[in-house]
């Protein structure tokens, strides 16, 4: 998401003619665009996307379980130790 906005910010300045940006070849002013692509196609290609999408689930479970047992006065669960 980094790239993808700092791509944003260097077209609009070579857009508008701002600062050093205005003198650089297009190809350096459109490059975040491809690394935020070739980021994307790894992250799901690697399974990244889907670990971190089961991480937070596991988490947002694992807080309302521990809400649940502090509603009824029982102790709270400690989080799994990942490796």
């Amino acid at each position: 998401m980094y790239l993808l906005g700092l791509g944003i910010i260097l077209l609009l300045m070579k857009w508008q003619e701002i600062g050093p940006v205005a003198n650089w070849s297009w190809m350096w002013v459109l490059s975040p665009f491809a690394a935020a692509m070739i980021w994307w196609a790894w992250a799901d290609w690697s399974g990244y996307t889907k670990r971190k999408a089961m991480e937070k689930e596991d988490q947002r479970k694992l807080d309302r379980i521990n809400r649940n047992r502090e509603a009824i006065g029982q102790k709270a669960k400690a989080a799994p130790r990942r490796r």
